[in-house]
């Protein structure tokens, strides 16, 4: 029996994009929650394997020549996942540039302006005592997400998806375009990209991938916990992640 890989992960865009593309593969894997409100990512174990703090990241017993091999960062382990099993990730060199392409444009650009929106929409409000301090982060934020969704629109015009054939590139977009909603932006403008949202969704797949650790989900934090999950979350220097590190043990 294949010993099944071990995915650190918890239930939000990234996070998913794993155990979607787990899923999608058809690999076994086991979930091992890591709480980062509660700042588990700081624990010694797990920076081992993700020397970034930062989840998901995955163990897979059976890596190149059967040994084990640990693999941090989303975009690098939807390209293991995918050399790994020779599946969404093409082998032709021309074909794959323009995965890759897209995979780059998911961890540079998507990933971080929608987790800036989301942070000034949602977090910064609580944690700020005057909102005109944040409004043009807001406005900056919420103007290059529409921007991004912009360009998804114009690449999906004349395809499928994003690479022609489906991907670990759509893997990587879709947890987070599927949240632009919540940021304010009107996807009815954006055709092809709510189109694309559907075939996406459609696959059972990517169902049992997005419902992946379900039962970690819990209600909006009220406004102490925001402030409690910040401490966290943001304003970590290397100083503080070392003495976060060490408290964990």
């Amino acid at each position: 029996m294949t010993t099944p890989i071990e995915l650190f992960f918890w239930p939000t865009p990234n996070g998913w994009k794993i155990s979607v593309a787990l899923e999608e593969m058809g690999l076994p894997y086991v979930i091992r929650p890591v709480n980062i409100g509660a700042g588990e990512q700081f624990a010694a174990g797990f920076l081992k394997i993700s020397p970034n703090n930062r989840m998901p990241a995955i163990a897979d017993p059976d890596g190149p020549n059967g040994e084990p091999i640990s693999v941090f960062e989303s975009g690098a382990i939807l390209q293991y996942l995918g050399r790994k099993t020779g599946q969404f990730y093409p082998k032709d060199e021309r074909a794959r540039v323009t995965v890759d392409e897209w995979l780059f444009w998911q961890m540079a650009g998507v990933g971080p302006m929608f987790g800036q929106a989301s942070h000034f929409r949602n977090y910064a409000p609580k944690l700020v005592d005057d909102p005109a301090k944040i409004e043009y982060a807001v406005t900056r934020y919420n103007n290059e997400v529409n921007r991004l969704i912009g360009v998804l629109n114009r690449r999906l015009s004349d395809r499928a998806f994003v690479a022609d054939d489906y991907s670990i590139a759509d893997m990587a977009l879709y947890p987070w375009v599927k949240l632009a909603g919540i940021f304010g932006q009107d996807m009815s403008t954006f055709a092809h990209v709510t189109a694309w949202l559907d075939r996406v969704a459609a696959r059972p797949g990517v169902q049992r991938g997005m419902a992946a650790g379900a039962e970690l989900r819990r209600p909006p934090p009220s406004e102490e916990e925001v402030k409690r999950v910040a401490q966290s979350l943001f304003g970590q220097t290397a100083a503080s992640t070392a003495e976060a590190a060490s408290k964990q043990g």
